[in-house]
């Protein structure tokens, strides 16, 4: 039986005090709490932190690879929505992640897909029915029913949408929301269908609205949607309904910060230190009934020791007992990792992405940095040989979603604001069908781009002139089976590359990979058209 002792500055988050204890471990865990009379130069105890809702996919990292980055900033647990490889591979994907997961001490909840496909106005690789998700909620390892994005079913109460819900009813496990925008009776409704969370505010105005409903509120600051700023207030008002998420994290990000970072920015606007400890630390606990500790005696010894209450710089890490980090550095060792996908489409060719001009007028996707929600902007295009061709002096570029699961016409539309001055950037990393979607500034360099990740079966990549750049991301399409530190730095040369080319967006693969997310409004692009998110139908690229 191992056991092991540990002082410090106990920060009892329940009671609101700090104190100097010594803490006995025995055989994973918390076997007592004694207090010291020593003096206060100890480093300061906690429990681990916890991301109340992420695509561990994003990432571009296995689950195992995702733990190693994770735990140097003292994350313990995750609530994780395996839609992304749902949409890819099914049944099989889901298994695969909390498979993986398992091989590391790390501790991954997996909730059970609720949307894949997310909706029916695109092409996904597989469908998860409410059959599976039976399935799957009757596992332990499965906690909740994840984001429920169909929010018109939800309001509507669609027999479907409902016999999802009630299947998680049916097995105590909560139901997590994603209701962009959503406020007052639709907000109401929403809430009232059985949702209890929504990490999709971006105003503070409508985290209010939900949270007066009851609804937890997940702030998000990820690699794209960053809302931190625009909700943290609401801590002081429902300081028990406020947990922190990254929804999406790439991978050098992650080597940078994770929930830690959230903490210490939260501290420094002077929020309560116990309201941002209890919502980075116990509310994911308290809600998804997770078996992570809260440095209680009897609990799993899953804590972190931090050098101040500042910066939250974390010293070391242990998860039922065992030390995963310290001083910065991973301590758990990497593992082999196995490969699924599903990628069928043969290479194109340029003339597959032309697009015969109606008129100079068309309708443009607007993307905005740090925000998912794509506005409807207008533009003129350069005609050239009866084609529709990208206006690179007032940033309308060409982009593009194939079809990656079958043979089909690639899909073609117009956005603004990436900047790309030349060449082309791709992705297979586009939600949530993760069909291959690409912009740039003309049809050759979009074929290149494309072909580039129809060889490899998924990656991201950057064209231009004769430079060819690629990450390879073969499990999926969308994850790399590769050490994490070694894939975040390749992530970063093809990221420099993408702002080499003229980009200015802070992370440009990532906004890439939500322009054909068809449940945010409001402009977006699927392999089958571009889409209206707000009427919820097909419109044409020209204006007529």
């Amino acid at each position: 039986m191992k056991s092991f002792r540990i002082s410090g500055q106990f920060v009892d988050i329940d009671n609101r005090e700090i104190s100097p204890v010594e803490i006995e471990v025995v055989d994973k865990t918390i076997a007592s709490i004694r207090k010291l009379q020593k003096p206060a130069d100890l480093p300061f105890l906690l429990p681990g932190f916890i991301d109340a809702h992420v695509h561990v996919e994003s990432s571009m990292l296995v689950p195992s690879e995702f733990a190693r980055l994770a735990v140097c900033h003292g994350t313990v647990a995750t609530i994780s929505d395996p839609h992304e490889i749902a949409n890819v591979c099914g049944m099989e994907g889901i298994n695969y992640m909390i498979d993986n997961g398992n091989k590391v001490p790390f501790k991954f909840y997996f909730g059970a897909p609720s949307c894949v496909p997310a909706t029916p106005f695109e092409t996904a690789g597989a469908e998860i029915t409410a059959s599976d998700i039976n399935q799957l909620l009757e596992r332990s390892e499965i906690v909740y029913l994840a984001e429920m994005m169909n929010w018109p079913g939800a309001v509507n109460r669609d027999p479907l949408v409902m016999e999802k819900i009630a299947l998680a009813q049916k097995y105590g496990k909560p139901v997590d929301g994603h209701a962009p925008g959503l406020k007052g009776d639709l907000a109401k409704k929403y809430a009232s269908a059985g949702i209890s969370t929504d990490h999709e505010c971006f105003t503070y105005e409508e985290g209010l609205d939900k949270a007066k409903l009851g609804m937890k509120i997940a702030i998000r600051e990820g690699s794209a949607a960053k809302n931190f700023e625009a909700l943290i207030d609401l801590i002081d008002v429902f300081p028990e309904l406020i947990m922190f998420c990254s929804d999406d994290k790439h991978p050098d990000n992650l080597v940078e910060s994770h929930i830690n970072e959230l903490v210490a920015r939260a501290v420094a606007k002077g929020k309560n230190l116990f309201d941002v400890l209890r919502a980075a630390c116990l509310t994911p606990i308290q809600h998804y009934n997770l078996k992570v500790g809260k440095l209680r005696v009897g609990d799993p010894a899953d804590f972190i020791l931090v050098e101040d209450l500042r910066e939250f710089k974390v010293k070391a890490t242990y998860i039922d007992g065992q030390k995963v980090a310290e001083n910065g550095k991973s301590l758990i060792g990497g593992i082999k990792n196995t490969l699924i996908n599903n990628f069928n489409c043969l290479p194109k060719k340029p003339e597959d992405f032309h697009l015969p001009v109606k008129n100079n007028k068309v309708r443009v996707i607007e993307a905005l940095d740090g925000q998912l929600i794509t506005p409807t902007a207008s533009g003129n295009i350069i005609s050239k040989d009866d084609l529709a061709c990208a206006n690179v002096d007032e940033d309308i570029l060409k982009i593009t979603v194939v079809n990656r699961y079958e043979d089909t016409t690639p899909s073609v539309a117009f956005i603004k604001n990436f900047g790309l001055k030349k060449g082309a950037i791709a992705s297979s990393v586009g939600h949530d069908s993760h069909n291959i979607i690409a912009v740039g500034v003309d049809d050759e360099s979009i074929c290149r781009a494309v072909n580039l990740l129809i060889r490899e079966k998924g990656g991201v990549s950057a064209v231009e002139g004769d430079r060819d750049m690629i990450l390879p991301l073969p499990v999926g399409g969308i994850m790399s089976p590769e050490d994490g530190y070694k894939v975040a730095e390749a992530y970063t040369a093809i990221d420099k590359m993408s702002k080499d080319l003229g980009s200015e967006l802070k992370s440009p693969f990532m906004t890439l990979s939500f322009m054909a997310l068809l449940v945010i409004p409001e402009l977006k692009l699927s392999d089958k058209g571009l889409f209206d998110g707000n009427k919820f139908e097909f419109v044409d690229v020209f204006h007529t």
